[in-house]
């Protein structure tokens, strides 16, 4: 086979849902768990963000500018589940005070470093970043539907069930530009 994912050399989302889970396992309560979600979603902001100032696709450009929104968006929504599940407005070190500082920081969706998928999208060919923002965002919905479905109170599984959604619209928003640049 001389095309498709064995003839990629770039930087992939690797491993099955399982080995990203370990972010999570640090959570027990609801709170923990929006937490890390949130730090997720802000890497993925910055990833869209910094992507975006990368191409010179007007398209793309827009695309991306939408899918940073659209994390910042996450991230309200999953602040707002937080004042609802804790009763309490979060504290100004959130989402550090709830999750351990490994876990926070530079990751993003995929469990994969902002900082290493900015400096391997550099130079490369919109299609190539297309293909990485889908297995991120194609990652990070499997993963949030696993969880969904470990979760053992329905208020830990309404935070993955309202993920799982989210990023599977932007997984579609990411399949029609790389169809159409195909």
């Amino acid at each position: 086979m001389e095309g498709g994912i064995r003839a990629w050399e770039g930087l992939l989302a690797e491993g099955v849902p399982e080995s990203r889970m370990a972010f999570f396992t640090v959570a027990s309560r609801p709170e923990e768990l929006i937490g890390l979600a949130w730090t997720l979603e802000e890497g993925s902001r910055k990833f869209y963000s910094e992507i975006s100032s990368l191409l010179d696709d007007r398209e793309a450009i827009t695309l991306f500018q939408n899918l940073s929104a659209a994390e910042e968006h996450h991230k309200l929504s999953l602040m707002n589940l937080y004042k609802v599940l804790s009763g309490a407005e979060p504290d100004p070190g959130f989402p550090g005070s709830l999750i351990p500082a490994e876990t926070s920081g530079d990751l993003m969706e995929g469990a994969v470093r902002v900082s290493e998928a900015l400096t391997w999208a550099k130079g490369k060919v919109l299609v190539e970043v297309l293909e990485l923002a889908i297995s991120l965002e194609t990652n990070s919905y499997d993963l949030y539907i696993k969880m969904e479905r470990q979760m053992g109170d329905e208020n830990s599984r309404r935070v993955f069930v309202h993920l799982s959604r989210e990023e599977k619209e932007h997984l579609a928003w990411l399949a029609v530009l790389l169809d159409k640049k195909l």
